[in-house]
């Protein structure tokens, strides 16, 4: 995957799987899971104001790009886990498998951790422009959300889009409540809660 960056910021640099068991300690599980999943991991490009010539923050000095080829089709969260616990900077992952694609990266400063991908195959246009790397960092970000994003700021984007994930696993999780069970009455308030909380969703989506 080639993206439009300056040619210091290309590293190309194939990374050893034992690199992250030095940096941290993991359990025999998620070492196997780790070669079990991941085929190669290259460094491809390093963001940095010495590479693109756009000023640090003290909350991203640098961000890394990684291409990330998979032994199958599915993107191992746990591993990426591993690899964001080891790497002190932002990454933005490439996904490859076979002639398959994917793009995802982490909100470091989530307690959570907060992952975002693309759906397999999704072209996503990252600019790599801003103020100084923390704003590029969040512009790499907010092209992995939905909503609207033009005209405000970075942490109300974020918490709209939280809101909206909470109530999509509630909803989610209700309909199948209802589903299974027996009492009628109970059936009837747990609908009821369930379409307060699609208008809430609808009434989020629109203004979004």
């Amino acid at each position: 995957m080639i993206f439009n960056l300056p040619k210091q910021a290309y590293v190309n640099r194939f990374v050893p799987k034992s690199k992250f068991f030095e940096k941290i300690v993991i359990n025999t599980k998620l070492k196997q899971e780790f070669t079990d999943k991941i085929q190669k991991i290259t460094w491809k490009y390093k963001l940095a104001e010495e590479t693109i010539g756009i000023p640090k923050t003290e909350l991203v000095e640098e961000i890394q790009i990684f291409e990330i080829q998979l032994k199958e089709k599915i993107i191992p969260k746990n591993v990426l886990r591993i690899i964001d616990k080891a790497i002190p900077y932002p990454i933005l992952y490439v996904f490859i498998f076979e002639d398959h694609f994917a793009y995802g990266i982490t909100l470091k400063d989530d307690s959570n951790q907060r992952y975002y991908f693309s759906d397999w195959d999704e072209e996503k246009n990252f600019t790599f422009a801003g103020l100084n790397l923390e704003k590029v960092y969040q512009s790499i970000i907010t092209n992995f959300i939905s909503i609207s994003t033009e005209k405000k700021d970075f942490d109300t984007i974020i918490a709209t889009d939280k809101q909206i994930e909470v109530l999509e696993k509630e909803i989610n999780a209700l309909s199948n409540k209802i589903k299974n069970e027996k009492q009628f009455n109970r059936k009837v308030e747990m609908n009821n809660t369930l379409l307060q909380k699609k208008k809430i969703l609808e009434l989020i989506l629109q203004a979004n």
